[in-house]
């Protein structure tokens, strides 16, 4: 089957990853292009073709597009990337588009998302449209009820499903979205979609890091480092504390997008046991190799701390509520503490630090299968 899978990430790169996933499965039995067009992400896989449209991200404001090469004109770049899209469609003629986010999300890109979607269903009548959604939706502070109608009228005549990736046992959909028992296509539960720490992937790194038996592993992540620098100084400012409690060593991964001179004074501080890098490609085995994860919130990094098996203490974005609802409803499946801005304070994070690391690891009874379940949802409807 011929899969063609849309993604358009405009701040962090969570739904980058959480689509690659999906792509990744989709990829061992069928023939599969991923199209992205956001910020510049590191990655690579043999396995999947890759469309790259001309970059376009959101502005600092988080109020309009604008083309990720400086000095390039946004109405040339629309122009290009919708020409690039339909030239491709004419040429792939997938079997099954699946779209990430939008009609629920990524209205700035109705430009090239609705010709899109006609040219797909005027060359082959028989493609399956899919949208691919995550868990919690983020709240609209006006507008919502234009927003869910459209949203409701377009899945309803340009898609033929939408898949849910979460476990409908812990989050459903209409509890972020008023107007779900309108929406007349079927909707797919397909559960959370999460990378597998890779086996030996836990002994290869705490050998590497030549960490003896009894000594605890702490690993303090910020996504794609767009927003939570604060989480990572803190940390930082907690290790001498921490130190004093229990013997570990403290590996902080900033993300991509973390402020230069932030990275630089992270660094700055490394000692022999706390190290700083930006980014890495193996990071759930890190949280397979950990003994406590202390992170940000997002859909991506919660699903992996839970493959992982890994005790964490989660600290939300606080510019709306998704991220809080996350860990407020994982908080009762697994061992995970909700971090509040007060609890950053370096006494006060290092005691809550030590205490995670008293807890023992765990294997979520959340459904973490949504990648492959994605994949057979598709083949029994292709």
């Amino acid at each position: 089957m011929r899969i063609a899978y849309y993604c358009q990430h405009v701040l962090g790169v969570g739904h980058f990853f959480r689509s690659l996933e999906i792509c990744r499965t989709c990829a061992v039995d069928h023939d599969v292009t991923m199209i992205v067009g956001g910020p510049s992400v590191t990655f690579s896989d043999p396995r999947i073709c890759f469309l790259q449209l001309p970059g376009l991200a959101m502005d600092a404001g988080f109020h309009a597009l604008i083309p990720c090469d400086p000095g390039v004109d946004l109405e040339e770049t629309k122009r290009r990337r919708q020409q690039q899209l339909l030239m491709f469609v004419e040429k792939y003629e997938p079997e099954c588009l699946i779209v990430e986010l939008y009609p629920f999300g990524r209205k700035g890109f109705r430009f090239e998302l609705e010709p899109l979607l006609s040219s797909v269903r005027a060359r082959n009548a028989g493609c399956r449209i899919y949208c691919s959604l995550r868990d919690i939706l983020v709240e609209k502070s006006e507008g919502l009820e234009k927003f869910e109608q459209r949203a409701v009228q377009s899945l309803n005549t340009s898609f033929d499903g939408l898949l849910v990736h979460a476990d409908r046992n812990l989050c459903t959909l209409d509890q972020t979205f008023g107007k779900l028992d309108q929406v007349q296509v079927p909707i797919y539960y397909t559960g959370y979609v999460t990378p597998r720490p890779a086996a030996g992937s836990r002994e290869n790194i705490r050998n590497g890091l030549s960490l003896p038996p009894g000594r605890k592993l702490v690993v303090a992540s910020i996504g794609s480092g767009s927003v939570g620098g604060e989480l990572l100084q803190a940390v930082m400012q907690a290790s001498s504390l921490l130190a004093e409690r229990t013997d570990c060593f403290i590996q902080l991964f900033t993300g991509p997008y973390l402020d230069a001179s932030v990275f630089d004074s992270l660094c700055q501080l490394q000692q022999e046991n706390i190290r700083v890098q930006r980014f890495t490609d193996h990071f759930i085995d890190w949280l397979g190799a950990a003994d406590l994860s202390v992170s940000m919130a997002g859909y991506n990094t919660c699903m992996n701390t839970l493959a992982a098996g890994v005790p964490a203490l989660l600290y939300p974005f606080s510019q709306n509520r998704e991220q809080r609802l996350r860990v407020e409803k994982l908080m009762a499946k697994s061992p995970i503490g909700l971090l509040e801005k007060k609890d950053l304070s370096p006494p006060h994070l290092a005691r809550l630090m030590a205490a995670a690391l008293e807890t023992d690891r765990y294997l979520s009874p959340v459904d973490l299968d949504g990648a492959g379940q994605t994949k057979r949802i598709i083949e029994s409807q292709g």
